[in-house]
């Protein structure tokens, strides 16, 4: 009996090592041909490991286009993704708090439209909001892409917050209101202390979501000085003439790094606010 259960974990982890060396291969393929000659990408794409490593193709992708270095499209992700996550968390840790302590009329009608909008594919709303958007003169300018997220919009954040608030007894918020504090002073003083984790949580999918968002800048972003690192990619590829894919890849490669050292670093805070919070992969 013990033999058959080594034998099903043994098999197990070699099912899931194989399911994830697939999942990332790509990823590395795309690392390795960073370091390729561009003329070679192709030719030897059956090939992972280099013949030759060169790092031309870093200095050639940062030094970026029409005068306009690759650090300033980084540093278009960075103002976009740092501004609307702190937006987005903030809205909608207020709403969330609303929703999991207040009882008001309508209430379940509004969570439920909520839960509806998560539902809603971003396309069906697309020109909509593009035409509202053209109407305020937005258009042309980081405002539809940051704006928007201080409005709690993204109901998945609201929802896990929610969740992670109604896990905390509600004797510590009646504790509060007899020595006096206001319900504001229980939001900022027990509650945000409190669902530190799902906040943690929601700033690195935010994060995340924003960086790699390529749809909404393509749409409002008209300037190649105001590209983010997303749509920045795009320019490498030229139908007209050559494209630089070595380059390309390496600014790829560099482009993922943020993303991969939020997830490492805040690991403990994303595994505790999933679980927390009842989120289900």
């Amino acid at each position: 009996m013990k033999e058959k259960r080594l034998a099903g974990a043994a098999l197990y982890h070699i099912i899931i090592f194989a399911i994830g060396i697939i999942m990332v291969y790509p990823l590395i393929w795309m690392v390795m041909s960073s370091f390729k000659e561009t003329n070679t990408i192709f030719t030897t794409a059956s090939s992972l490991i280099p013949e030759h490593f060169v790092t031309d193709n870093y200095a050639n992708g940062w030094k970026g286009f029409a005068k306009i270095s690759f650090s300033t499209f980084f540093k278009n992700s960075i103002f976009i993704s740092v501004i609307a996550t702190i937006g987005t968390i903030a809205s909608s840790a207020v709403v969330a708090y609303g929703f999991a302590r207040f009882k008001f009329r309508g209430k379940g009608i509004l969570f439920s439209a909520m839960l509806l909008s998560m539902m809603l594919p971003a396309q069906v709303l697309m020109i909509p909001q593009y035409l509202w958007y053209q109407k305020l003169g937005w258009v042309g300018t980081y405002l539809p892409l940051i704006v928007p997220y201080f409005f709690a919009t993204q109901g998945f954040f609201v929802y896990m917050i929610s969740n992670f608030i109604g896990g905390i007894p509600k004797e510590l918020d009646e504790a509060a209101k007899i020595d006096g504090c206001s319900y504001w002073g229980i939001f900022v003083n027990i509650m945000l202390p409190l669902i530190k984790p799902a906040l943690v949580t929601s700033c690195i999918f935010s994060f995340i979501w924003r960086w790699d968002d390529f749809l909404s800048p393509l749409l409002y972003v008209s300037k190649s000085s105001k590209y983010p690192v997303s749509l920045a990619l795009k320019l490498f590829c030229d139908p007209g003439s050559t494209s630089d894919y070595g380059a390309m890849f390496a600014m790829a490669t560099l482009s993922v790094l943020p993303a991969i050292m939020i997830f490492l670093f805040f690991q403990k805070y994303l595994v505790e606010g999933i679980a927390s919070t009842g989120i289900k992969g």
